[in-house]
């Protein structure tokens, strides 16, 4: 359906199907918003009993996930400049959760990884998270949990 067929379709729907549009749309965000929120807290509840940053959790998982990554691409998923970065960088290599080494075929640029240490709070970490999903999908039939990491996973697509 063309963008085009689609608005002149809506202009002959009747009013009260666009206002339940309109309601959903208002629904959805505010449900999202929710969870994020509630997410959010949790997270922040569980970082603050192991003395480390949000962002420093994001780092762990995100290297434990992916595997060794450049600086730069970190910075990227992260949402941070490299030299933002590369400060936070420090304290994990002081701490002993990552090391820095240099990449395999491109001289310039520096890998980042888990260490045993920092690959331990990594599993420890997802283990909280995997027992938070289901906890939280305990009551959803197998066919439901599908569409949901499907539609999650669209919705991710679309960042």
């Amino acid at each position: 359906m063309t963008v085009e067929h689609h608005h002149s379709s809506n202009l002959h729907s009747s009013e009260p199907h666009s206002m339940a549009a309109h309601s959903t749309d208002h629904a959805l965000n505010h449900v999202i918003i929710e969870f994020y929120e509630k997410l959010s807290s949790w997270e922040h509840a569980i970082v603050r009993d192991k003395g480390f940053s949000l962002s420093q959790v994001h780092t762990i998982e995100l290297l434990g996930v992916h595997g060794a990554m450049r600086m730069k691409e970190l910075a990227d998923k992260i949402g941070v400049t490299t030299g933002t970065l590369t400060v936070q960088i420090d304290k994990m290599v002081e701490a002993q959760w990552v090391v820095r080494r240099p990449h395999e075929t491109d001289r310039r640029s520096i890998l980042v990884e888990l260490t045993e240490k920092g690959q331990a709070l990594f599993l420890e970490h997802d283990a909280l998270h995997l027992q938070l999903t289901t906890d939280l999908t305990a009551k959803m039939s197998s066919e439901e949990r599908i569409v949901l990491l499907n539609l999650l996973s669209r919705m991710n697509n679309e960042f």
